[in-house]
């Protein structure tokens, strides 16, 4: 065994030209599968940001409720009824609609998406849009995401200047209509694969901009509980006795219902699904051709070795050390050039595209099995490897 490792380790470096090119072969596969990966994680991040944004305990949403951009709201009055129940302390609702945005700079209009919100109760975990929320109590007022995309102009740049930045935001099918709106401060939500950029303003601006929406019609409601009361408890209760015009959901219900949608329901999840897997089968085919060509040019040795009286389970041992040697030396540049491709397309897209250990420890697994499975395929002209023959 201890002279198994030396030369499974001699006869990938002995054409160093070889080596680098097999390296970055197994590289691309890396990077091709940390890419795939963490698009779909930031998918999945991206769509639930909202979601884990909102202060409440439990949330009342309607039953034809697909996700956060479908829109379909239900009676504000359900939202009340839950303050009767033990347990309950308040309510808020939440409106959101698409709207567009005019650029200020070029003038072009894109999809935006607007939440109207009472500015005299908290429906936010953030302290930066709460400690906000008075001066949108004027009307015509907003708060705008920083985090939006670049496709809305220098707002967030030239309101951190000091500057005085409006904003001009119409209902999203309006052709003439359009609102001039005066940014008052900043927030971060960010963007998702649905959502381009966010604005809060109270639900009065919110009215007056989208006239067809009525105020008895929410969106989403946030119920919060009093200190110490068992959430899922109260969810019991009022699943058993609220109509079914409602659906009750925890926060950690919510946020899996939400990525569900994303990854069963559109053509982007199974997208993302696909190509993982797709990624695993090219992985595969790719490294399987290095092996075999090496185990090709290699195969005088293999046969002298068999000679000597080496058995051919000797010989497979040498194949998966190579196997293993690849896979790790081949991660790491791989590893490397998917770190610095993240932070572009975060920069560029503003969406949660980070390294996870569960990530690496995924795609090393994965180039590790690749590698071991293309070794197996590999080992079978080595079968056939008859020092007679070769001699």
């Amino acid at each position: 065994m201890f002279f198994a490792i030396p030369v499974a380790w001699l006869q990938l470096i002995q054409q160093k030209v070889r080596l680098i090119a097999t390296l970055a072969g197994i590289s691309f596969v890396v990077i091709l599968l940390f890419m795939q990966i963490g698009f779909r994680d930031a998918l999945f991040d991206s769509a639930v940001r909202v979601h884990n944004s909102l202060e409440g305990d439990l949330f009342l949403i309607s039953p034809q409720y697909n996700a956060l951009t479908s829109q379909q709201n239900f009676p504000q009055a359900r939202l009340y009824q839950t303050l009767g129940y033990k347990g309950v302390d308040s309510v808020v609702p939440l409106y959101f609609q698409f709207g567009k945005l005019r650029n200020p700079e070029s003038g072009q209009k894109f999809s935006i998406f607007v939440f109207g919100t009472d500015p005299g109760r908290v429906t936010f975990r953030s302290p930066e849009i709460n400690q906000n929320l008075d001066k949108i109590k004027l009307p015509d007022r907003a708060l705008f995401d920083r985090d939006s995309r670049l496709e809305f102009g220098t707002i967030a740049k030239e309101f951190s200047q000091g500057k005085g930045v409006e904003i001009e935001l119409a209902p999203f099918n309006s052709i003439l209509t359009a609102y001039r709106l005066k940014v008052d401060a900043l927030f971060s939500i960010g963007p998702s694969f649905g959502v381009d950029g966010n604005v809060i303003v109270s639900d009065d601006t919110f009215f007056r901009i989208f006239t067809e929406r009525k105020s008895e019609e929410i969106d989403i409601g946030l119920i919060k509980l009093e200190p110490g009361s068992n959430a899922e408890q109260i969810q019991t209760v009022l699943k058993a006795n609220l109509p079914d015009d409602v659906r009750v959901l925890t926060l950690k219900e919510f946020v899996a219902f939400e990525k569900e949608y994303w990854d069963i329901r559109t053509p982007s999840g199974f997208a993302f699904r696909a190509m993982v897997v797709m990624g695993f089968i090219v992985g595969i085919g790719v490294i399987y051709q290095i092996l075999y060509s090496n185990i090709s040019s290699c195969l005088v040795e293999y046969a002298t070795l068999k000679a000597m009286g080496h058995t051919n389970h000797y010989l497979f041992t040498i194949v998966f050390q190579q196997a293993v040697f690849l896979a790790i030396l081949g991660f790491i540049p791989g590893l490397l050039i998917s770190l610095s491709v993240y932070d572009l397309t975060r920069k560029s897209t503003q969406l949660p595209v980070f390294m996870t250990l569960d990530q690496f420890v995924f795609v090393l697994t994965s180039v590790v099995i690749m590698c071991a499975v293309s070794g197996m395929i590999a080992i079978c002209k080595l079968r056939g490897a008859d020092p007679a023959d070769i001699f």
